[in-house]
């Protein structure tokens, strides 16, 4: 497990939603904590080779303004924690060693609730020069390798829609992008933000324009946390509505991320 630095922060905070709000019981559990201990996976961080750390990355970068936004609102210290993989991030969050976590809902994933979405984040493919795959259909025929990373929401996804192409694991981004880069896999499924980042790295690769399906991506919180989700939820409602999630996404200045819809009765 390793802890990320705080080094990027809102210049304003949009200071209505951050402001110190009246004690609410809700969350006097992380008043008396004096923070948030916030779990992140591999997709959300990298190696810092300046410090030896980690820094956050990517969608990473957006989520965690507004997780700090969160913690200036209750007024305590956001402390984001790295983990290689999803499920040792989820474990994290079902020990109690996170007090929540960010990732998109799926039906597999047990021990934890989740909040409404904060950013929508489609799932397509990126292909190498030359290649005849223009749509994301495309990909789901014989002989086609599609490199994916293990236990991903955008894999859990692809597993259950797609039933020709063979699908090559690795455990995190870098491995499966290596799949690509050397030929060993003709596509790299993932979220379109990693996409976009990875495909700087390989010279006439294209990021498909279409989806296959989208991470609606949230907090998430372990089970028997209802009160806590419940003050989490409003936060996210606020947030939404007010732009800080679309203010979030402007400032971070990355391709590939969208507000997720307000929710609707």
């Amino acid at each position: 497990m390793k802890m990320l630095p705080l080094t990027v922060t809102f210049a304003a905070m949009l200071t209505s939603l951050a402001e110190a709000q009246v004690p609410d019981p809700r969350i006097a559990d992380l008043v008396d904590a004096g923070r948030i201990r916030v779990g992140v996976h591999s997709i959300m961080y990298t190696n810092d080779s300046q410090t030896g750390g980690v820094k956050a990355a990517s969608t990473g970068i957006i989520l965690l303004d507004i997780a700090r936004t969160l913690g200036a609102r209750i007024g305590v210290e956001v402390l984001p924690l790295g983990h290689p993989t999803v499920p040792e991030m989820l474990t994290c969050v079902t020990a109690g060693a996170c007090d929540m976590g960010f990732m998109g809902p799926d039906p597999s994933r047990g021990g934890v609730e989740f909040s409404p979405p904060i950013l929508r984040l489609d799932y397509t493919f990126l292909v190498p020069a030359g290649s005849s795959i223009q749509h994301t259909g495309d990909a789901d025929r014989p002989g086609v390798r599609i490199a994916v990373v293990r236990d991903h929401a955008s894999t859990l996804t692809l597993s259950r829609i797609f039933k020709h192409a063979q699908v090559v694991y690795a455990p995190t981004p870098d491995p499966t992008f290596e799949l690509l880069r050397t030929g060993q896999a003709d596509a790299f499924a993932s979220i379109s933000p990693v996409l976009f980042d990875y495909s700087q790295k390989l010279p006439g690769s294209r990021v498909l324009e279409d989806h296959y399906g989208a991470n609606l991506l949230g907090m998430v919180v372990s089970k028997g946390q209802a009160a806590r989700l419940d003050y989490i939820s409003e936060f996210i409602d606020q947030a939404k509505a007010s732009g800080l999630v679309q203010a979030a996404i402007a400032r971070a200045g990355l391709p590939g991320h969208k507000v997720a819809p307000a929710k609707t009765n």
